[in-house]
């Protein structure tokens, strides 16, 4: 596992890097149609859209595609690796073939402008999908609801306490784990939390197994709302928040082609 000393930034919350999310949303819009995705706007916050970018099958032997993927970022503002992971995938573009990808790189404009968690109504809007209580949230499940069901979804999000990168895997079919692998994939480029308990919750290797049950979630996040209406598996990605941000965008990148590769 890659040695490297946190910065000691984050005392009480996120201190870290911001980005100008005007511009990151113009670049991954310009990168997605440069590389044949389409995009759309499904909701508007004056200048700022909650985008929806979707990458169609190049071939495939019959009339389906070999996977969907299903890949969300920037739902909390002051978690600036996402929507860069995002953008540096678009620009990469090394996307299985046969695969079918949406990829919505940053749900909460507002919350970046803010450097806030919450979006502008101080709402955290990841913990709004069983109410929904936000106008982001209602207007992410109206597109949602239009949608195929997926085969993974990933959740990019950062973590400003964390010791080290991991994930939260659901996976109550227990369906071919990712994490192991990912994990395994981050370590080469960003130290691992191997703390026993994470978040208030057991975690063993960087990996998180939360409970399934939707009686203990009062406040659904974006991944339970998924897992109940849009797919059998998840896993939601988080970075240090406390380490260089190029080192947080690499860790997503690294995980999120774990995925990738176990679609192709």
């Amino acid at each position: 596992m890659v040695a490297m000393q946190r910065l000691g930034k984050n005392h009480g919350g996120y201190h870290g890097e911001t980005i100008d999310i005007r511009a990151v949303l113009g670049e991954l819009k310009a990168a997605a149609v440069a590389h044949g995705w389409s995009a759309e706007t499904f909701y508007r916050i004056g200048d700022l859209e909650l985008l929806a970018l979707q990458r169609a099958p190049l071939s495939t032997r019959d009339s389906q595609p070999s996977t969907r993927l299903y890949i969300s970022a920037g739902i909390h503002g002051d978690e600036p690796a996402g929507p860069l992971a995002a953008l540096r995938l678009l620009q990469e573009n090394q996307w299985p073939a046969d695969a079918e990808v949406w990829l919505l790189p940053c749900l909460n404009p507002t919350g970046f402008i803010l450097n806030s968690r919450e979006n502008d109504g101080r709402k955290d809007l990841n913990r709004d999908y069983r109410h929904l209580e936000t106008e982001e949230v209602a207007a992410h499940i109206r597109w949602l609801e239009r949608q195929p069901k997926f085969d993974v979804a990933l959740c990019l999000h950062e973590d400003w306490e964390a010791h080290g990168f991991y994930v939260y895997e659901l996976n109550p079919d227990r369906k071919p784990s990712l994490a192991e692998d990912m994990v395994a994939a981050v370590a080469r480029v960003c130290p691992i939390d191997l703390s026993p308990v994470i978040e208030g919750r057991e975690a063993k290797g960087g990996i998180i197994n939360p409970s399934l049950d939707p009686a203990t979630r009062a406040r659904w996040p974006e991944a339970f709302w998924l897992l109940q209406h849009k797919t059998r598996h998840s896993c939601t990605l988080e970075a240090p928040s406390d380490f260089p941000l190029p080192t947080r965008v690499a860790a997503l990148v690294a995980a999120v082609n774990v995925a990738l590769a176990a679609g192709r």
